[in-house]
């Protein structure tokens, strides 16, 4: 009788977890005129993206893919890398409360959170954010701007260097728009750069 009522207690527990561990499951859209060829996905709290979720496949204009992470955290992040060689991130998304991450040109974050409701990237916040070096390299030079802008500004670290792990509060200017496009230039003389970050509602930037 233990032997039954244990089963029984198993079998529920199983059937109530189950529906949580789907919950930070959504459709990945390419809403670009690009391909995206490779997208990651992982935890928030990691400081490293894990393996394309992609694998030898591709995610063409105007299509979308299901993705349910291998992990049960809510708030994750999204790397994308188009066949141009571009790439987007998003940060600290709530993948428990959308159902829906598109990537669209030239904008930031645009989620939507149920079959009709829909949520662009804030307007007229605060984009400032804290810039956490997580690429394992010595950052040399750093540059950020506001989307809207044309040019890259100067080099935020000036004589200094950022090493693994250290931050750097980056203050923006408020009211206008809330995406970002970042540049960094490693030790090594490689650089890297991602544009339309969605900063307004994030307080931190992690950079792998």
């Amino acid at each position: 009788m233990r032997a039954v009522l244990a089963a029984l207690a198993l079998l529920v527990a199983i059937v109530v977890a189950a529906p949580a561990q789907a919950q930070n499951r959504f459709w990945l859209q390419n809403s670009t005129g690009n391909t995206i060829q490779e997208a990651y996905v992982s935890p928030s709290r990691l400081s490293n993206w894990g393996p394309d979720i992609l694998g030898q496949g591709v995610l063409p204009p105007g299509q979308q893919v299901w993705v349910t992470p291998n992990f049960g955290d809510c708030i994750l992040d999204v790397r994308v890398k188009y066949s141009d060689g571009r790439e987007e991130t998003r940060m600290g998304l709530n993948a428990c409360n959308i159902s829906r991450i598109p990537f669209t040109s030239g904008a930031g974050a645009a989620i939507s959170g149920g079959k009709n409701a829909a949520v662009s990237a804030p307007m007229g916040g605060n984009p400032s954010f804290s810039f956490v070096n997580r690429s394992g390299q010595t950052i040399r030079e750093l540059y950020v701007s506001l989307s809207s802008q044309s040019n890259w500004g100067p080099d935020r670290l000036g004589s200094n260097v950022m090493g693994p792990g250290q931050s750097l509060w980056v203050d923006l200017p408020q009211g206008g728009v809330c995406t970002v496009d970042v540049r960094v230039v490693y030790n090594s003389g490689a650089a890297s750069e991602r544009r339309a970050l969605e900063t307004c509602s994030a307080s931190s930037l992690t950079w792998r």
